[in-house]
């Protein structure tokens, strides 16, 4: 699908997908089947390198940039935004895996990361001292992923109405697209970055099925395919978005070359750990010398409460010796409020081999204890659902912070905090609050209040409809009341436990009880022998959420066209 320069690794990976693809058109064997899991498996393993490699280039990156800020600051503030748009992106494509299968196993996100996915320690690729837990599909291990009805609908949607997944997903990868190209100052109708749907530059790309009939992107990628060739494909997707960051970061890279970062002086840099500091805790920085000698070991001179350093002031100054070209400063920080300091760095010149002295300043904020807790999706919390939260601190590490909560679970996912609150509370409230240790002693953060609300009632739809007429067949190729949280920011599911089924036959009322959420065959019956205008009525819809609740739904009435 790119135009970008390919490994021999991932040009084989990619034959292998097209045949195996070209394949499962077919009714394919298990050996078949096996086969695209290994190719599912190779392709997850190449992300992995290539993440590697963006990760590699990001760091040196930031290291130029520290080293002249005003030269590297324009291309490393593009490359942040390259990197923030390609997360966003792969954050959702890892998501739209996590659905697929929901939808395919008809289970909820919990279910299936606790069977389908496993936990794995991995080297942080942007701290490789580090290792990290991270999470990994096991697709081999999901029952229906040589199944395709139920990710159809979801992807492609219900007859022509191009509402299905597929469609926000090809949108995505054109925005994305768009963006990376222009990172890149190169044309739309550019074959460098992948992430090709329906169009190159002005040209609109025309795809064909078996029978040589047009289809779009969407279609020929996801109609009736199986749930572990859409699997396959997501991954080939983010490969795609994981190469397009690549190559946007290694153009922004080469535009200030690490050999244009040549100095004719030597001047003073101050590197502080953090310039907002907490009250008791220490303020630390770190003086080097730029574009010197390692070997050498420069003294420093500082003086706290003053802009530079005089022949005044110079004997009141605190002397400091260096090691290996750098001097590590540390204050204590016991008094709120803002603070300078200067000094200079005493060091031989080889030219003239005489003491030379290089002035340099700094200032510094003590700030008491804060805590900030930000819900990321409402302002409230609901029960039975998680609920994502940012919590943070100015100045301190998030391993340093130590959170509780007054009713509920308060646990790390991923990069965020959830909270789960299974049953109702006390007036309806929480309170989220955290501790920290701060040079040996605990320290109170802060405490932020938090309403709980039960979750909404969902809408009961049958074929994305409330009332209304009908075709027969969309009606029969529905097959059950699906409960559809409208405009609400969680992912979850009702469960609808019993409804009840009518209509009129001959004039008389005909009324079913039905457990569960499908059409039994008896009504199918029914529904195929339904004639022109005659009403179908869904009523006493009971459903169970996720937090335990049971709730009665809307009516739903439909006509047969």
């Amino acid at each position: 699908m790119a135009g970008y320069k390919e490994t021999p690794r991932q040009k084989m990976i990619a034959m292998m997908y097209l045949v195996l693809y070209a394949l499962l058109a077919l009714n394919v064997s298990k050996q078949v089947l096996d086969a695209f899991l290994v190719v599912n498996e190779s392709v997850e393993s190449t992300n992995e390198s290539l993440s590697e490699k963006i990760a590699s280039t990001y760091n040196r990156f930031e290291q130029q940039y520290q080293l002249n800020p005003d030269k590297v600051g324009p291309y490393w503030e593009k490359s942040k935004v390259v990197k923030t748009k390609s997360d966003e992106m792969l954050q959702y494509l890892n998501h739209l895996k996590l659905k697929l299968i929901e939808v395919s196993e008809k289970k909820d996100s919990a279910f299936v990361v606790k069977n389908y996915y496993f936990d794995s320690l991995v080297t942080d690729v942007y701290h490789p001292t580090k290792m990290i837990k991270k999470k990994f599909l096991n697709l081999n291990s999901v029952p229906t992923k040589d199944r395709y009805n139920d990710v159809t609908n979801y992807l492609i949607g219900v007859g022509n109405s191009k509402k299905g997944e597929a469609y926000r997903l090809s949108k995505r990868m054109t925005d994305l697209r768009t963006t990376m190209l222009h990172f890149m100052n190169l044309p739309d109708s550019s074959t460098k970055v992948g992430l090709i749907t329906n169009f190159l530059g002005d040209k609109k790309i025309i795809y064909r099925n078996a029978d040589h009939q047009k289809q779009d992107w969407e279609n020929h990628n996801f109609y009736y395919t199986i749930l572990a060739a859409d699997i396959t494909l997501t991954n080939k997707i983010i490969s795609e978005v994981k190469m397009a960051e690549f190559d946007a970061m290694k153009y922004l890279y080469s535009s200030v070359t690490e050999k244009d970062y040549k100095f004719d002086n030597v001047a003073a840099k101050v590197i502080p750990k953090s310039t907002y500091v907490l009250k008791g805790g220490k303020y630390e920085a770190e003086v080097l010398v730029a574009a010197y000698d390692t070997k050498t070991n420069p003294n420093v001179r500082v003086l706290a409460g003053t802009d530079s350093i005089t022949d005044k002031n110079l004997k009141n100054a605190r002397l400091i010796k260096g090691k290996g070209g750098l001097v590590k400063l540390v204050f204590p920080a016991n008094k709120e409020g803002n603070h300078k300091y200067a000094g200079i760095i005493e060091m031989v010149d080889p030219k003239t081999n005489q003491i030379a002295h290089y002035n340099f300043n700094a200032n510094y904020t003590v700030a008491p204890p804060s805590l900030t807790v930000a819900p990321l999706k409402m302002n409230v919390f609901y029960i039975g659902v998680e609920n994502p939260v940012s919590i943070t601190s100015p100045g301190l590490a998030e391993q340093q912070i130590k959170p509780q909560i007054t009713a509920g679970k308060l646990y790390r996912k991923g990069k965020n905090w959830m909270v789960k609150i299974d049953n109702r509370v006390p007036g309806n409230k929480v309170y989220v609050s955290a501790v920290a240790k701060i040079d040996g002693k605990q320290v109170l953060l802060g405490k932020s209040e938090f309403r709980v609300k039960r979750v909404p009632d969902p809408i009961a739809e049958v074929a994305g409809q409330t009332n209304g007429k009908i075709d027969k067949n969309i009606l029969l190729a529905a097959g059950a009341i699906i409960p559809d949280m409208k405009d609400f920011e969680f992912d979850l599911y009702f469960t609808v436990t019993s409804y009840t089924f009518a209509t009129i036959l001959n004039g008389d009322w005909i009324p079913k009880s039905i457990r569960g959420n499908r059409f039994t065959p008896e009504m199918i019956n029914i529904i195929r022998k339904a004639k022109h205008k005659q009403k179908f009525f869904f009523e006493n819809i009971v459903a169970k959420g996720p937090d335990g609740t049971v709730r009665s739904l809307n009516p739903i009435s439909l006509e047969i066209k």
